[in-house]
């Protein structure tokens, strides 16, 4: 039992990976944030922030799903070590060329945000087939501490920075480490073991595509998430609360999150792994509205962190979902397409939140976000249901 503790993955090649990861991710969550500080100063430079802001996620999005699908297992680190390079170089054009042309900068966000896109996807691989099969849920669960911990402290970085420095440091401090993580692959594994003909001569895209109820309901996570984080200084107002307060709230939020990683990796939890992401996904919408609905401070704060320490069981899950639907030798390509179906997911519940915004009050947007999110855990619930009726469910590694 005891190498199937926390502790049994305090090993040195475990810690190197956590660094890596670190150093790739941190430039990930700071970048939005970080390119709005490069040009707010400029005439409409909010707006162009923003701009470059969602060019950066689109390009996310596109560089998980084109290039993770192609991410080779017995070349993993050379190609990890391409997009990533590429990526520091792109965080580098736009740390030193703050003033440059608006469409470079573009042509640099997104770069940035593409060239890493096999990242998320290969480094994860990296993980869970290089531990002990007894460990793997515990792995992810202290992967999405990791995660959590770094999105925690990576908008302070780049405010810290870019107000106490210059505007540009957030983005250089973002090109060294992804730098870093570059040099820091050659301390890991180069690969990992894969047999292509656990496909059984089905194309990969195909592959990928079986396990869509589980990239939708990642999805819905992460467009509660984005409801979270974007409509709260608007709900706060609304309320007559502080809009200040928004701050400790999402770290809050954050922190709960680390905490339920770690809690659900902790023992193994009745039921399949698809019913227990339907009763976190339905539990972390349940918050999220009892948030937009009851004015008060306190409620807002305790929903808040509830929702955190769901969501977190929530994304190990769907981590463990795709190990239980997907072989071995698509998982890598699978978890960058979650990567990418989630950032998408985000994306639609800004823009939503967005228009409503336009139209009615934070609380309705909120709402209106929590509807969407229902109708796409019906549809995913639907879906996996079928996948388990049809056998291609099989129970994942605990």
């Amino acid at each position: 039992m005891a190498a199937h503790t926390y502790r049994a993955l305090l090993t040195r090649p475990v810690l190197s990976w956590a660094a890596v990861a670190a150093a790739a991710r941190m430039p990930v969550a700071m970048a939005p944030l970080a390119l709005v500080f490069l040009v707010r100063e400029r005439p409409g430079g909010y707006v162009l922030g923003a701009e470059l802001a969602a060019v950066y996620v689109v390009g996310e999005v596109i560089g998980a799903a084109l290039l993770g699908a192609r991410l080779r297992p017995d070349r993993a680190r050379h190609h990890l070590a391409g997009g990533l390079g590429a990526g520091a170089a792109a965080f580098a054009g736009l740390g030193l060329l703050p003033g440059a042309p608006d469409l470079l900068l573009g042509a640099f966000a997104l770069v940035a945000g593409a060239a890493p896109g096999a990242s998320p996807g290969g480094l994860r691989t990296l993980l869970t087939e290089h531990v002990d099969p007894g460990l793997v849920t515990k792995a992810l669960s202290a992967e999405a501490t990791l995660s959590y911990a770094v999105w925690a402290v990576a908008p302070a970085a780049a405010g810290g920075l870019a107000f106490g420095v210059a505007p540009f440091a957030p983005l250089l401090l973002a090109a060294g480490l992804m730098a870093l993580s570059v040099a820091g692959l050659w301390a890991l594994p180069p690969g990992w073991r894969s047999d292509p003909a656990d496909r059984a001569g089905v194309p990969m895209l195909r592959t990928l595509a079986a396990a869509w109820p589980v990239y939708v309901s990642g999805a819905a996570a992460m467009s509660l998430l984005a409801l979270a984080e974007l409509v709260l200084p608007a709900l706060l107002e609304q309320r007559h609360l502080a809009v200040g307060w928004s701050g400790p709230l999402l770290a809050g939020y954050a922190l709960a999150s680390a905490a339920g990683s770690l809690l659900y990796g902790l023992r193994s939890w009745p039921g399949r792994l698809g019913t227990q992401s339907l009763v976190l996904l339905l539990a972390v919408a349940a918050c999220v509205a009892a948030a937009g609905v009851v004015p008060l401070l306190g409620v807002i704060a305790a929903a808040l962190c509830l929702a955190g320490l769901f969501q977190a069981g929530l994304q190990v899950t769907r981590a463990l979902g795709l190990r239980a639907v997907l072989p071995p030798s698509a998982l890598a390509a699978g978890y960058s397409m979650m990567y990418s179906v989630v950032g998408a997911g985000y994306a639609a519940s800004a823009s939503l939140s967005g228009v409503v915004l336009g139209l009615a009050t934070p609380s309705t947007a909120i709402l209106a976000g929590v509807l969407l999110t229902l109708v796409l855990t019906a549809a995913a619930a639907a879906g996996e249901l079928r996948l388990v009726r049809a056998g291609e469910f099989a129970p994942a590694e605990r």
